[in-house]
């Protein structure tokens, strides 16, 4: 919300007017501690099949659909990329 503000020209000498900017910065609903955990389990979880992955023979990944050049392409993201 902007509101345009004039200053009262007996208080100050050259007095011009301001523009005011009301900025809130609402209230981070949802944050808690578990959330946090939650977050950081997932990315552990990321980096262990990333891992593991990478460990498979070229029959596994046969076995189970995926090339080696995908395998080594998901175990080089970072753990925090899905």
């Amino acid at each position: 919300m902007m509101k345009l503000l004039a200053n009262d020209a007996s208080s100050v000498e050259g007095t011009m007017n301001t523009l005011s900017l009301e900025l809130r910065v609402p209230h981070r609903q949802g944050f808690s501690w578990s959330g946090v955990k939650r977050r950081l389990m997932l990315w552990w979880q990321y980096s262990r099949s990333r891992s593991e992955l990478e460990g498979l023979s070229d029959m596994c990944l046969q076995d189970i659909g995926i090339s080696r050049c995908t395998a080594e392409f998901e175990a080089a993201k970072p753990f925090w990329m899905a």
